[in-house]
């Protein structure tokens, strides 16, 4: 089981009854954005420096069937790309993302 990860303001995450649509730079992308395990870490750096009350949401890659693409990114890497919506029932868990003193995330509590 692969899996790929969002990281998510709890609020917006928290509204979705049976399916999470997407944040607003989804949205005003046209896909949920998502990274796997060895990008994540970097993608919260860039996109979330700072910022609390996150969530750390983990999806079974394969449960997204073809709405899943993987698409050249960041630096040339292949993303994870949802072209739908996330169904609740594709997410594995989903866990506050804690800030350390320094503003960055603390990833050491999660099986990436």
């Amino acid at each position: 089981m692969a899996l790929i990860y969002k990281i998510v303001s709890a609020a917006a995450f928290q509204t979705a009854a049976d399916a999470f649509r997407g944040a607003g730079v989804d949205l005003s992308d046209g896909f949920i954005h998502f990274s796997t395990g060895e990008q994540v870490r970097e993608t919260a750096a860039r996109h979330y420096k700072g910022q609390g009350d996150l969530l750390l949401v983990a999806v079974e890659a394969e449960s997204l069937g073809t709405a899943l693409k993987w698409e050249v990114s960041r630096g040339g890497a292949l993303f994870p790309h949802l072209y739908g919506v996330l169904p609740l029932s594709a997410v594995s868990w989903a866990r506050p993302l804690p800030l350390g003193a320094d503003g960055a995330h603390d990833f050491s509590g999660f099986p990436l």
